[in-house]
């Protein structure tokens, strides 16, 4: 027999699934790889890089903004804390940029656009090889595009997004050189090893893989903050930056309880394929598939490849994402 509390929890899941399929078959069909729309509460909260226009498309969906959602109508779009509300999309944002989209319950019509760059900073470093390699305030930075790299130079100070990997690098969708003069710079990321003397920067919660260590004498945040650092310096100086700001901002992979999500990103703890344990990561945020979840462009054991592109569609619940569908791109 199951325990009264256990069946309540499995009820409770089931029923957030059904939901979350249930607005997905609405916005576009579970067949097809297009995801939209949706999450109690009237809003859904998408997140993934820009691939398009018109208004600003991400992964295949066109989400509206503007005077293309009703007369009026004005998107708040942010981009690193700067309110550019009111401008073309084209002027605001720029393909390959990972941004937030929060848009109304069962459509596509966008209220709010914010985009975070990873960081800004100088070259410090470029490798070529297999991999591609530019290392940018003591974090390494994975750029595909051969273009984009025979294109920047060390020293040069570019402003960087793109997808956080199991090692702990930046897998780049956008490299965008900035003008001179910046005299100073910044970097994201979640902290860990805090004391007194200041932290661990990187860009998974646990502190794994590649990390920085941050000098701020005030004392460092609370480990697993997700935070904004400011400094002048051009790179690590005996392994370290010396933070001028510390300011603590939410990750995109944090989301309110019982919102429906979109999620793009790499998987870097891939499901392990044992027992009962049906959970894996992207950019260390927990996901869990059911039974249920359906499956598109692969397979539940695709999800033991570290690093595999994926985008879930499923509903937050106490910190875990419970996961509706997966797409692998």
């Amino acid at each position: 027999m199951i325990p009264v509390r256990r069946s309540i929890r499995l009820l409770a899941g089931a029923l957030l699934l059904a939901s979350a399929t249930f607005s997905l078959s609405t916005c576009g069909g579970i067949g097809g790889s297009e995801f939209s729309g949706g999450g109690t509460g009237g809003t859904g909260i998408s997140t993934g890089s820009v691939t398009g226009f018109g208004s600003v498309v991400m992964n295949g969906v066109h989400f509206r903004t503007d005077s293309d959602v009703a007369p009026k109508f004005k998107t708040k779009k942010l981009v690193n804390g700067s309110d550019r509300s009111g401008q073309p999309d084209r002027d605001v944002f720029a393909e390959g940029m990972v941004v937030t989209v929060r848009h109304g319950s069962g459509d596509n019509n966008a209220s709010v656009i914010e985009y975070r760059d990873n960081l800004q900073g100088p070259i410090a470093g470029k490798v070529s090889g297999t991999t591609n390699i530019i290392e940018v305030l003591g974090q390494t930075i994975v750029v595909d595009n051969a273009s984009t790299f025979a294109s920047i130079h060390q020293n040069d100070v570019v402003e960087v997004s793109g997808f956080a990997d199991n090692a702990g690098r930046i897998l780049a969708t956008l490299v965008l050189p900035l003008s001179p003069p910046v005299n100073e710079f910044e970097v994201k990321g979640f902290v860990s090893g805090s004391s007194s003397t200041g932290f661990r920067l990187g860009p998974l919660p646990d502190g794994s893989g590649n990390t920085v260590m941050v000098f701020f004498p005030p004392g460092g945040p609370a480990n697993g903050a997700y935070v904004q650092v400011a400094t002048t310096d051009r790179g690590p100086v005996g392994g370290s930056i010396t933070a001028t700001r510390v300011e603590t901002i939410a990750a995109r992979t944090e989301f309110p309880d019982n919102a429906l999500v979109d999620l793009e990103g790499l998987v870097t703890t891939p499901w392990s394929g044992q027992g009962n344990d049906l959970s894996f990561a992207v950019e260390g945020k927990r996901v869990r598939w059911e039974a249920g979840t359906e499956f598109g462009g692969g397979t539940r054991n695709d999800l033991r490849q570290t690093n595999r592109k994926v985008q879930v569609h499923g509903m937050e619940n106490g910190g875990v994402l419970s996961a509706a569908r997966i797409v692998f791109r």
